[in-house]
């Protein structure tokens, strides 16, 4: 019998027994399984979540391990309101195509809570998107603008900072008080997780003139969604397709103003941030409805600013394609 097993255990698949081993054959139903394989990539809709994925670090960059996952974690954290309650909120357009939104309320509205960043690797994943902020007194100089990173794991992030794309750990970079994952604001459809780590960590090292992204939020979503128009110089739409940034301000009021690109667009998001919200605010709300779009020359996309704007020291790239 024990020679009879050991064969049994070296046969060949074609060679297996499949029916009954009493040599009768029952007339009942079978169950059977087919396993299918496809290299064609799973059809997503443009603005669907990617599933999480496990990811490993390419060369060069610090091991990954996997967090905890973030819904498990998610109500065991202090929830901070100041910000929720008083930050600009901005939505985008590409013609008649909503590509950003960081909009509270409704179903389809942005999550604007934050937490403590020692909080966040709990909340977070390799291949997230961060945005980083810092909490300051309202008789303060207004504080820099909120900055963006790609979480790599281990408490670590890849950003662009100070004209330079680098490894830091999340709990130094900036010195930044608070935080929140940003994935679901831009409305492209993603890259995998290990993909976003891969394209952060390939830009380790450069500097200045070798990078061609003008800030920080726009290396970071570009490693997310791989979208050249995130790059400087990236891509000019024609005049049905251009970019328009709408400011959300109270009594359901909405400003209005008009980008050629995508690099101007955020450009004048970050400079608002970086303006001392209230103000800002305040100061749109004072003009008149018709100016909204075409006469308000702190809005107005339709020139090219200088590529570091005031309090957004983090960017310095070339404006050609890389």
């Amino acid at each position: 019998m024990g020679n009879q097993l050991d064969r049994i255990t070296h046969l060949n698949y074609s060679e297996l027994p499949t029916g009954d081993p009493s040599g009768i054959e029952k007339d009942e139903l079978r169950v059977g399984v087919a396993y299918f394989f496809s290299d064609e990539e799973e059809d997503l809709d443009e603005r669907g979540q990617p599933d999480k994925f496990g990811v490993k670090a390419p060369p060069g960059c610090a091991p990954c391990p996997e967090s905890p996952s973030r819904h498990h974690h998610h109500h065991h954290h202090h929830l901070l309101h100041q910000l929720v309650l008083n930050e600009t909120q901005f939505s985008a357009f590409r013609g008649q195509e909503c590509i950003f939104s960081k909009v509270s309320g409704g179903p389809q509205g942005a999550d604007l809570s934050v937490y403590a960043v020692t909080a966040l690797p709990a909340l977070c994943e390799p291949g997230d998107l961060l945005e980083l902020l810092w909490l300051q007194p309202a008789p303060e100089p207004p504080a820099p603008a909120p900055h963006w990173a790609v979480y790599v794991g281990g408490g670590q992030i890849i950003h662009l900072c100070q004209g330079e794309i680098r490894q830091d750990s999340l709990y130094e970079a900036g010195a930044a008080q608070v935080g929140r994952v940003v994935n679901s604001w831009y409305r492209y459809r993603p890259l995998v997780a290990e993909l976003v780590v891969q394209n952060a960590c390939g830009h380790l090292g450069l500097k200045s003139e070798e990078i061609c992204w003008t800030n920080s939020e726009s290396f970071a979503a570009w490693c997310r969604f791989g979208k050249r128009e995130f790059k400087a110089g990236g891509g000019t739409q024609p005049p049905q397709q251009q970019y328009y940034l709408k400011v959300h301000l109270a009594d359901n009021k909405v400003h209005t103003a008009r980008f050629h690109s995508l690099e101007d667009l955020i450009r004048e998001k970050r400079r608002i941030d970086a303006s001392g919200r209230l103000r800002v605010l305040q100061e749109l709300a004072d003009r008149p409805a018709p100016q909204a779009a075409a006469s308000a020359s702190h809005l107005s996309g339709d020139g090219r600013s200088p590529r570091n704007s005031p309090g957004d020291p983090e960017g310095g790239g070339r404006s050609a394609e890389h």
